[in-house]
């Protein structure tokens, strides 16, 4: 018997087009003799869309003309079962009752653990890392706070809220002038690298933070490797143990990889496997080793599930590695870390269905909640009727 998989994509993020393109990948991957699939495609206005015309990439060109074009729905529960179904009566489109949730969306309001607590609310099993994990992954300040707790690398940094930054500019400034420029100013809570900026010098890092505070209210600043290399690696779960790809570089034209070094190289329909990158990454295997090693640390301390994606900055000037952020939904789910392992595409999205039914196993055994009711008991005190 097949199993249906919702594969839930876009939301209101500004990664919106980037989920667009890694679930229509996923989706190609997916063994359809094994799964049945039920595109839900969150809108930009945060509307709920299914219809097999959301496979189709080209489809996206007009996004008007596309919601048209699908099926209004909604996802409710409904007995035992979550039931996708029309908001409208429809001919064309029939109540479709969901096993498993694939969340292959990217950024705030999906990759922070919004998506996945939805999903919870329901009570529908999913793929991947829970709402703490995401959340603690999505948000590079909390994840720092994280690694450093637990001893693992990360560059010197500091962090400020707009308002902090708005009341106390010049006690800002002061932290930054002690940091040492250059300094790289991040949107705490974004990825894909929108936002970020890079500041040599006070007039250069104010304008960077008044550019990134038009994206968060959280402001994060690190001070600039210089001489560095970016390697990336990914981890995949099963049963509680993570097995670590091959490492990467990915190769930036710009000061930072940007949004354009990420998306708009070669094929923009490739999404992060569009990218220039050397796999494996040339370097030293004791160096692959570490950045191996490390990547498993740090999806041990924040107890992810399914694939992610960490990104290191090595330091080649003074031999050090930094844990730089997680991807806890990797664009394309780094797919292509795994084909250099000899895990294809299509085995990827089976072991992620298979640990995904693994943990919900798990969680199972444990006591959720009491079956005793305290209101059938509550009574009135002190207050007037």
């Amino acid at each position: 018997m097949k199993l249906t998989l919702g594969i839930m994509f876009g939301a209101q993020s500004v990664e919106h087009e980037i989920s667009i393109i890694s679930a229509i990948q996923a989706m190609e991957a997916l063994d359809k003799e094994a799964y049945d699939i039920v595109p839900l495609y969150f809108s930009k206005d945060k509307h709920l869309y299914s219809g097999d015309v959301l496979r189709n990439l080209s489809a996206y060109k007009d996004l008007k003309k596309l919601e048209k074009m699908a099926t209004l729905v909604s996802m409710v529960r409904i007995n035992n079962e979550v039931v996708v179904k029309p908001v409208k009566r429809s001919v064309f489109f029939k109540h479709k009752s969901i096993d498993l949730v694939i969340p292959i969306v990217h950024g705030r309001h999906a990759e922070d653990g919004s998506i996945v607590g939805f999903c919870e609310t329901l009570g529908v099993p999913y793929v991947g890392s829970d709402v703490i994990a995401a959340a603690v992954g999505q948000d590079k300040v909390l994840f720092k706070h994280v690694l450093e707790n637990s001893k693992l690398p990360v560059v010197p940094w500091f962090y400020f809220y707009k308002k902090n930054y708005l009341q106390n500019q010049a006690g800002i400034l002061a932290h930054a002038k002690e940091l040492g420029y250059p300094l790289i100013v991040k949107p705490a809570t974004l990825g894909s690298s929108i936002g970020i900026g890079v500041a040599e010098n006070e007039r250069e890092f104010v304008d960077v933070v008044e550019a990134a505070i038009m994206y968060d209210e959280k402001i994060l600043v690190e001070k600039k490797i210089e001489a560095l290399r970016e390697i990336n690696c990914s981890t995949l779960e099963a049963d509680g143990q993570y097995r670590a790809s091959v490492c990467e570089e990915v190769m930036k034209t710009d000061a930072i990889l940007s949004y354009s070094d990420k998306y708009q190289s070669k094929s923009k329909s490739k999404g992060m496997a569009s990218t220039a990158r050397v796999i494996p990454a040339e370097i030293p295997e004791a160096l692959s080793v570490r950045i191996q090693e490390l990547s498993v640390l740090t999806s041990e301390v924040l107890n992810v599930g399914g694939v992610v994606r960490i990104d290191f900055i090595y330091d080649t000037k003074q031999d050090e590695v930094y844990i730089n952020e997680i991807n806890s939904i990797p664009g394309s789910l780094a797919f292509y870390l795994w084909e250099a392992d000899g895990i294809g595409f299509s085995e990827l999205m089976d072991r992620l269905v298979h640990a995904a039914i693994a943990r919900l196993r798990e969680r199972e055994r444990m006591i959720s909640s009491y079956d005793t009711n305290l209101l059938a008991s509550f009574k009135k005190r002190g207050i007037k009727s």
